[in-house]
């Protein structure tokens, strides 16, 4: 078995449903220690992280990943169970195996090869691991970025192993991610019989011509790097299930994904007057996920740009879909970011899998960024 299959298999094995990180991170500090890396465990609150330093001046490459994975769900769902890492066909199942325990083990063994070739190697390699990603994101990664300013210490390269290959391992780098902006719209009636609505006022009616314009606003064009900001509606409640009651109040639960086009504050404006324009008795709760980021193409993006040719044979696509990651605390100090992982297409469902195959080659592409970045 390989090194890198191992130790997936091991990271696997323990049911680290998040924030519980249940060993995982013992098991790569135990590895890292071992070719010379200082840790510094950072608990924070019932939050496991730490940061681990190889090196001693020149400029920091980190990798950076979590040890903490959704709940498995109905086990009798799987095809085997969730937390016993299982082989078949050349695939690796278990939850966490492409999200992302397979892209750790492939992390750590990258470096253990990379140090062996150069054990005097230029800049500094760095390990930020948190078990706080897949839930609230709070005492996880922001708190460690804290911790580093604190202490003087700047991340310049930061890889992020979330899975962002589509069909093929490689395929595609995610170079930045969209903002995120959530909101709770409570628009006020009057409840009444349903029989008569002339005593009424349906807040679901009130509402509906507001949602209409929203829906049909164009919020920004996108540019070279971001598609247009999207809005989405998440969820609308009113009401207790019956068919003769004209309800009070309506709950319409909505998401912003946005470019750099537009901020934060300029959405929630729009949505104000929109609002307004419409003459609802209303309230808003806003609550924002994370800034947009960009690492344009520079020093990070053509080193793993130039990995996956060596390693694959193949030109990766640049790309900021999806949903958010850590790595939109670690850009805010100006660090270039880039993601890099195994195929996505399980990731969090029944059967999450990721080729053995892949993890291998992985392994390669990172030891690659490292020779780029580094060596």
């Amino acid at each position: 078995m390989s090194a890198t299959l191992e130790l997936a298999k091991s990271l696997i094995s323990r049911a680290s449903v998040t924030p519980d990180d249940n060993g995982c991170q013992a098991l790569m500090i135990e590895r890292l220690e071992k070719i010379g890396f200082t840790i510094y465990p950072l608990k924070f609150g019932d939050v496991d992280n730490f940061w681990a330093v190889h090196g001693n001046n020149g400029p920091i490459f980190s990798f950076a990943g979590h040890t903490d994975v959704v709940p498995a769900g109905d086990d009798d769902a799987w095809e085997s169970n969730p937390f016993e890492p299982t082989i078949k066909n050349g695939m690796l199942y278990g939850r966490g195996a492409a999200d992302m325990k397979g892209s750790l083990a492939s992390m750590v063994v990258a470096t253990e090869n990379f140090i062996e070739k150069n054990p005097n190697h230029n800049g500094i390699i760095a390990f930020l691991i948190t078990s706080d990603e897949e839930g609230v994101a709070i005492n996880g990664t922001a708190k460690v970025m804290d911790f580093l300013k604190d202490n003087n210490q700047k991340i310049d390269f930061c890889l992020v192993g979330e899975p962002s290959s589509t069909a093929i391992l490689g395929d595609v780098i995610k170079n930045g991610r969209r903002g995120s902006l959530n909101a709770c719209l409570r628009v006020k009636g009057k409840q009444g019989h349903i029989a008569y609505p002339l005593l009424a006022d349906n807040p679901i009616h009130l509402v509906t011509p507001a949602l209409n314009q929203l829906c049909d606003e164009q919020w920004d064009n996108g540019n070279d790097y971001f598609p247009a900001t999207s809005f989405q509606i998440s969820n609308i409640h009113s009401g207790d299930k019956v068919t003769n009651l004209i309800p009070g109040e309506v709950e319409v639960m909505f998401n912003f994904r946005y470019s750099t086009e537009t901020t934060k504050e300029e959405l929630q404006k729009r949505v104000n007057d929109i609002l307004d324009s419409h003459k609802l008795n209303y309230f808003v709760e806003w609550s924002h996920s994370g800034y947009p980021f960009l690492t344009p193409k520079g020093e990070l993006v053509s080193a793993c740009v130039d990995a996956i040719e060596k390693i694959k044979a193949i030109k990766p696509e640049l790309s900021t879909s999806g949903g958010t990651s850590d790595g939109r605390f670690i850009a805010q100090e100006g660090t270039q970011v880039v993601e890099l992982g195994p195929n996505n297409s399980t990731i969090h469902q029944v059967n999450e899998s990721v080729s053995v195959q892949d993890l291998e080659d992985l392994s390669k592409i990172y030891s690659q960024v490292l020779t780029n970045i580094l060596g």
